[in-house]
């Protein structure tokens, strides 16, 4: 071979290896490019995350804002006649036309009913205890009439009042400040900041025997959904985990985000079915313990996704395919009602062979795709284990729902200051999910607990008692 031949061979070999080396640049820069193009549609990354936020589609609708024609008139109920306090009467006393005579007519009046606020000095009732004072000629000592135990452990504040504080604290997201300014400008009453922080501690240990009575249920629940977010006590990161069950709902604040809190709180023989996500704390308990689990199919949907969008087209083609067999299996989820029981449950298991084979068949020789595909191989059964458990939700859209109202209080409040503030926050967080579960109000179960706490008397369930 000549010298300029060897040279040329010699050149290719280099160019060879460059571009090699360029193809492995390529595909990490692909993936680095695939992983910071994550967001909460094709991850579990929660939506304020997204740092670019997708424009919504504009609605191609053309109809006009409001009622609709040819649709039902909603309208609010008037109040009952029991409940008017006042009645004013409009007469014309001539004509508005002719000036002539009017007599009255047999058709009914027009009515507005109007709810206003009465005055400071007439929304609020002042009582005033007073103990007298006896002589005893006896034992000569002046002795007091002892005044009711409610009243005393009540203090300034009633607990109608207390329980609309605590409403505002903690269904509402108030500061102290904010409850402060609206305690003296609506009812004329002047309160320290420090004096609202006892009034919220009586709030919180009137709830404390009706919050440890659903932790002591919680571990004979046959079906539990389970999410955590994060939490900040004086800026250190906590976890505030929700545990939802069929009748109610319980929060707890703790430093861990691990399994152990959920060995704490469920204990290790817990014989339920836990619906949560993917996350290793979840997965580490079912593998401890031997608990039974459904992961959340919308989280393997938005893993789908991501490969949907990744640049490789290998993963492309592999995740539209998948996507397409698990947007069959929910179509038939959501088109329940057409179908008999047991139609239902043969298209559902049917939809259900379908992704599990689809899942592990012809998997592309990547990282991405087969992580996927090594996952459904593990656990499966845990992603489609509401196919054959009766009650069970694919996804755990229950406990992200009840989360929801705790992420927006960290926004707004910022957190906890200390152990008191964490308690106090885990049981009102507790009574409002759980008085919605149930139709109940919450100043109303506010208003009972801390009038059995002032009297010293058994505090009310949380769960209605069953008849």
């Amino acid at each position: 071979m000549t010298i300029a031949g060897t040279q040329a061979c010699a050149r290719c070999a280099t160019l060879e290896q460059h571009f090699e080396e360029l193809q492995v640049q390529v595909a990490q820069l692909r993936a680095e490019l695939a992983a910071a193009k994550k967001d909460s549609a094709n991850s579990s990354k929660p939506p304020s995350s997204d740092i670019v936020k997708k424009a919504k589609p504009k609605a191609t609708s053309k109809r006009k804002r409001g009622g609709q024609p040819g649709h039902p008139k909603h309208q609010r109920p008037e109040f009952p006649a029991e409940h008017v306090d006042e009645c004013v009467e409009y007469h014309h006393t001539e004509c508005p036309d002719c000036h002539g005579p009017v007599v009255p007519s047999k058709l009914p009046p027009k009515v507005i009913q109007q709810v206003n606020l009465l005055e400071p000095s007439e929304l609020i009732r002042v009582v005033e205890f007073r103990s007298q004072a006896c002589w005893c000629r006896k034992c000569k000592q002046v002795h007091y009439a002892p005044i009711g135990e409610a009243q005393r452990r009540a203090g300034l504040i009633g607990p109608r009042l207390t329980a609309l504080i605590a409403y505002l604290k903690g269904g509402c997201h108030c500061s102290y400040s904010t409850i402060r300014k609206f305690i003296r400008d609506i009812l004329g009453i002047k309160i320290s900041r420090g004096y609202l922080a006892k009034l919220i501690a009586k709030a919180s240990t009137s709830l404390q025997d009706a919050y440890d009575a659903l932790a002591e249920r919680l571990p004979g629940e046959p079906i539990l959904n389970v999410d955590e977010t994060g939490h900040k006590n004086n800026k250190e990161p906590m976890w505030a985990w929700c545990f939802r069950a069929s009748l109610f709902t319980l929060f707890k604040i703790d430093q861990s985000r691990g399994s152990d809190v959920l060995v704490e709180t469920l204990g290790t023989e817990f014989n339920g079915v836990l619906g949560c996500d993917y996350f290793s704390a979840y997965r580490k308990y079912m593998k401890d313990c031997g608990v039974l689990v459904q992961f959340c199919l919308a989280h393997f949907l938005r893993d789908v996704r991501f490969l949907v969008e990744h640049p490789d087209r290998q993963n492309q083609v592999y995740g539209r395919r998948v996507l397409r067999y698990l947007r069959a299996m929910f179509a038939v989820i959501h088109n329940r009602d057409l179908y008999t029981p047991d139609d239902f449950q043969t298209a559902l298991q049917q939809a259900g062979d379908k992704v599990r084979t689809e899942v592990q068949w012809k998997v592309p020789d990547t990282k991405e795709a087969d992580n996927l595909a090594e996952r459904f191989r593990q656990h499966g059964d845990s992603y489609l284990r509401f196919i054959t458990t009766p009650g069970i939700e694919p996804t755990n859209n229950l406990a992200e729902q009840a989360i929801r109202f705790v992420v927006i209080d960290r926004k707004v409040t910022q957190g906890t200051r200390s152990e008191t503030g964490q308690r106090w926050l885990e049981r009102i967080w507790t009574v409002m999910a759980t008085c919605a579960q149930t139709g109940r109000s919450v100043f109303t179960f506010l208003h009972d607990s801390l009038s059995a706490y002032f009297a010293d008397q058994r505090p009310p369930d949380l769960l209605p008692k069953p008849t």
